[in-house]
This record gives C-alpha cells, structure tokens and sequence, in this order.
C-alpha cells in the first residue's frame, strides 16, 4: 500500500505521487481525505497548510493547485485498492463530530461504486473509532478499519472489531506480533500495518501473514514480495 502514493520520490498526497505509485505496480494506495470550506473533498494530511491557513477555512479555489481532490485521485489510482483514511479527530481544528465530512465521503465513493460496482475496491480508516463506526451503519457493505497506534489487548479487540462488522485493523508496525496477527486472523479481521520503509521488518512481516503493509516505498516493498 503507497502511503499517499509513491511518497519518497513524489510530494505526498499529489497527483504525482498516485501516478508514480500505480507506475510502479503498486496494489493499493492509502491517502488522507480533508473537507474544504466550498465543500469539496481534498487529499492532504495536516489540517492546515504550510503557511498556517486551515483547510477547512478556505475554499477550493484558495488552496494551492498540488492538493488534489478525491475524485482526481481516484481517477488517477485507476484500478488499484484505495485505503481512504478520513482525518476526523479531536484535537484537529476541523474536528468534525457532525460527520459531515464521512457522510461526504460515502457518497462520493456510492457514486464511484455505482460506476464500478465493486465497493469491495475502497477501505474507509479513521484514528476516531466513532467515525468508523458510523461509516459502518451508513454503509455495512463498505470495509471499514481502525487505525491504531496502540494494541493492549488484541484478541479482545479483534472479537470487538468482529462484531462490529470491520474489515481490518490498522495497527502502527512497532507494536505488531505474529501473535497479533494471529489473534487478528483468528476472528477473520484483516491486518494492515504503518508504516514500514525496512525491508527487513517486511520481510517479517510478510513471514508472519501481514495483509497490507503501508509504505514510502512501494518499489521496495514489491522486490521484497517477489524475492
């Protein structure tokens, strides 16, 4: 998975970075979904720019031409699996607990599943857990995953995500285990881990049965799948 596309050799999150990763073969790309004050839906990870304004104050027209929307990086991703990670969280300024900005999101991927067919082609995450769980009553047939830093508990927290319908887990790659893995496998849950640009630890992980690795460099990831 190209963490905002190829991002080593192209800015992050640009138009440039989901080319190059798709040129490479990457399986998948992971991006950050951002909500613009004229509506539309942008990829960028901090909730503010470079000079400070926040996105969520200015309209598309303000922003700079490099951020992309959604839509642009979609077409741009072609055929390739999309993890759309909306950044919803509390201590952001464009802190959303309305959902406003989910709701958006599902829309504009039911509208691109209604071209395609197959909603199976996108993963919605968020680090909020309510986000993910609204995601999930809005749309059950959409896979949804939690984003983590942390995993106290993994055979308690992959029965929690069983239930509650969730495709996958996404754990940061410092505290992933085989023993994670296979307590996540256990009760049918999917692990998909950031980020990882050690070929080493990917060779690890792969061993272990990781299901996704999110990754700078996608280019290394692919050698080591194939050797």
């Amino acid at each position: 998975m190209a963490h905002r596309g190829a991002s080593i050799v192209a800015p992050a999150n640009t138009l440039a970075a989901f080319r190059l990763a798709r040129e490479m073969g990457a399986h998948a790309v992971e991006l950050d979904v951002r909500q613009c004050a004229s509506g539309e839906l942008v990829v960028h990870h901090d909730p503010e720019l470079a000079d400070g304004r926040i996105i969520a104050h200015l309209t598309k027209s303000q922003l700079p031409d490099h951020i992309p929307t959604l839509d642009e990086v979609l077409d741009t991703c072609g055929d390739m699996w999309v993890n759309v990670e909306v950044k919803n969280y509390y201590t952001e300024p464009d802190y959303d607990p309305s959902e406003t900005r989910t709701l958006a999101v599902l829309d504009l991927l039911r509208r691109r599943v209604a071209l395609h067919g197959d909603a199976n082609r996108y993963l919605l995450s968020c680090f909020r857990r309510k986000t993910v769980e609204y995601a999930h009553a809005e749309w059950p047939a959409l896979p949804t995953a939690w984003l983590t830093v942390m995993v106290p508990d993994a055979a308690a927290l992959a029965r929690d995500l069983r239930a509650s319908g969730h495709a996958a887990v996404h754990p940061e790659v410092s505290c992933v285990t085989r023993e994670l893995i296979d307590a996540f496998h256990t009760e049918g849950v999917r692990v998909n881990t950031w980020t990882c640009d050690d070929p080493a630890r990917m060779r690890e992980l792969i061993a272990w049965g990781i299901d996704g690795i999110c990754t700078n460099v996608p280019d290394v990831a692919l050698e080591v799948l194939r050797a």
